[in-house]
């Protein structure tokens, strides 16, 4: 008997090894991407770095280019995708026992061709003469991203002007991205190879996604709509902004969220006027509207919803006029949303809804709903997903995810901001975070509820 329930234990600690093993999606996705990658570079390399472990003592998290192109959670990790050879070669080095107690997959460290589907593995301490061999003879093109790779809470586009400007264009610095160092350092060590970026190459790759990916942000989507439901239900008069801070990021994480994928946002009073103001530093007075813009990470996979509420649980005129205005424009964007239409037609669309209700659109506050259609960012690993050159006169694709967010203002302390996360589908488009009280009437009977 004794023998029997050593072999169960065994058993199950097997499978708990095992369970660890899976990668965040089937390795055929990442096979997929890899080779779409090297169609795009059929006449060299791509070389993808992963994060190093964190300086401080902060939980490691892999960088969004390698999480997309392997699923590997491992420090330092490289992947070479060689356009011309048709395969991948993945360099790291960790012993059995850091990796264990990291919680990355045994698997992965013994067997990480047959997990990831990475045509080959290499130690890491081969990259270099493995590259310096690749590189010897016929001159190949080395593809690598300029632009800043991405953690939790990061995009590409905003972290290289924030550096730009703050340490490169410092006269007491003066230090280039680590991308743009590894740039140099490649065009040193092989001067006869031209080095290019292919950061927009796989911005492209990574605007559009798949199904795999949507059932992801589904359930990013989910969570985020879940937290924003606890903050509104627990909002009234006297309660701290920074206790609906910790509340919202509590319930994404206790649901299954890895983090936030960014600085909740909670605009109240006079902080309407910055409007992504995250300093908690105010208790809810009678009267106050409260604008919540905040979403989870899940699976590295961010979303972005913002909610508009009074703390007392009841609209004044002021606040309801507005709140069914940009309501009302919502509801125009969501129906024209679709495969083939473009920003500009759902503008017009928009534009035309405005003028039959008497608006004069050429108030400069319509501009954005009838120039940009109500869109604002596209949404993806990143919550501001960088795009090359995606243009409001282009068609919608399907499998496209961004960011419907409309905006309004009536005064210094009333403003409104309804933002869903919406993916373009086969014949329309599906909000992604469906579920929350809308209306006037959904949100007062759901404040009512719950007091």
């Amino acid at each position: 008997m004794k023998t029997v329930r050593l072999f169960i234990v065994l058993i199950i600690c097997i499978s708990a090894h095992e369970a660890k093993s899976q990668l965040p999606f089937e390795k055929q996705e990442y096979s997929a991407r890899r080779e779409k990658l090297m169609d795009l570079i059929p006449d060299g390399i791509a070389i993808i770095r992963g994060a190093s472990e964190p300086l401080g003592n902060g939980t490691f998290q892999q960088y969004n280019n390698m999480m997309y192109f392997s699923g590997v959670e491992v420090p330092d990790v490289v992947l070479v995708m060689d356009g011309e050879k048709r395969e991948s070669t993945l360099f790291f080095t960790i012993e059995e026992n850091v990796a264990d107690g990291e919680n990355i997959p045994l698997s992965l460290v013994r067997d990480p061709v047959s997990v990831t589907g990475v045509e080959n593995y290499l130690p890491y301490e081969k990259f270099s003469g493995f590259l310096k061999e690749r590189l010897t003879g016929k001159k190949t093109i080395v593809y690598t991203p300029f632009y800043p790779e991405e953690i939790l809470g990061e995009c590409s586009g905003e972290k290289f002007n924030k550096f730009k400007s703050s340490v490169t264009g410092n006269e007491w610095d003066g230090r280039l991205t680590p991308e743009l160092q590894f740039v140099s350092i490649l065009r040193e060590r092989f001067p006869d190879h031209q080095v290019q970026d292919c950061s927009p190459a796989i911005w492209n790759l990574r605007m559009i996604k798949s199904e795999a990916e949507i059932d992801v942000l589904r359930e990013s989507a989910r969570l985020g709509v879940e937290a924003h439901k606890a903050v509104i239900r627990n909002t009234k008069p006297g309660t701290k902004e920074v206790e609906l801070a910790a509340l919202f990021e509590y319930t994404c994480k206790k649901n299954g969220a890895e983090g936030l994928a960014f600085s909740t946002i909670i605009m109240s009073a006079e902080h309407h006027a910055y409007g992504h103001y995250a300093q908690y530093d105010r208790t809810l007075l009678d009267g106050d509207f409260i604008i919540l813009d905040a979403g989870p990470d899940v699976k590295y996979y961010d979303t972005d919803i913002s909610t508009t509420f009074p703390a007392n649980g009841k609209f004044s005129g002021k606040q309801k006029e507005l709140y069914e205005f940009a309501l009302a424009v919502r509801k125009i964007c969501l129906e024209n949303y679709r495969p083939g239409v473009s920003l500009v037609q759902v503008g017009a669309a928009v534009e035309k809804k405005l003028k039959e209700q008497g608006y004069d659109t050429s108030d400069r506050k319509f501009s954005g709903y009838i120039r940009n259609g109500g869109y604002n960012h596209s949404i993806g690993m990143a919550v501001h997903d960088k795009l090359t050159s995606f243009k409001r006169e282009e068609p919608l694709r399907k499998g496209f995810v961004f960011a419907c967010d409309i905006m309004a203002k009536a005064d210094s302390v009333t403003g409104v901001r309804i933002e869903d996360t919406v993916v373009i589908t086969e014949d329309g488009c599906e909000v992604l975070s469906a579920g929350l009280p809308r209306t006037v009437k959904e949100i007062e009977d759901f404040m009512k509820k719950n007091e």
